[in-house]
């Protein structure tokens, strides 16, 4: 008969090293989404990951790279090269951005007005981002400036729902959004006859 300490199986240090990164980097993003970079403390951030302070400063070394790690995973738009299909495209992202986006997202989101940094990492994001509609705009009179306004206009109906929880907005399926906005988007997006 096996004690109950012999039917777990056993952790390394380095696998428990990983899951307290892990679960430190997920508090982080909850709180930076929640707060902003400005209003979130290393304290509390080693507070609800259940750890001491001193080691989140081991892992991350400042509050900086911290915030770093933890907005990583903002999506890029999908690289595709027809008109028609990058406003799918496009249009589907918002829907997914209006059913919720990652909070690594929204933790730059919300830091990226009041903070240089995140402001200079979203500025990279959506630079990456304008650059790949432009690049799926062959032969479309000014296509960086089409991508910009693209990008800016889903920026704003994502920052409006998110964050600023305009009711309209909330109220309103994402499939209605994306329907009313779809002539707006593909007028952006197609070169005028």
């Amino acid at each position: 008969m096996s004690t109950p300490h012999e039917s777990r199986p056993h952790r390394s240090r380095a696998d428990r090293r990983r899951a307290t990164e892990a679960r430190i980097l997920e508090c982080a993003r909850e709180l930076f989404a929640e707060k902003g970079f400005d209003r979130t403390t290393i304290r509390a951030v080693a507070s609800a990951a259940g750890v001491d302070p001193a080691l989140v400063m081991q892992y991350y070394g400042s509050k900086r790279e911290l915030f770093t790690q933890a907005v990583q995973a903002i999506p890029a738009v999908p690289a595709v090269t027809d008109a028609g299909a990058l406003v799918d495209e496009l249009l589907a992202t918002l829907g997914l951005e209006l059913g919720g986006l990652p909070e690594g997202a929204l933790a730059m989101l919300r830091s990226m007005l009041t903070d240089p940094s995140a402001a200079e990492q979203a500025r990279g994001t959506l630079g990456r981002q304008i650059d790949g509609i432009a690049a799926a705009l062959p032969g479309v009179e000014d296509p960086g400036l089409r991508a910009a306004l693209v990008v800016t206009t889903l920026l704003g109906i994502t920052i409006g729902h998110q964050l600023l929880d305009l009711a309209p907005l909330r109220e309103a399926p994402a499939d209605r959004v994306a329907g009313i906005l779809r002539p707006a988007i593909k007028a952006l997006t197609e070169q005028p006859d």
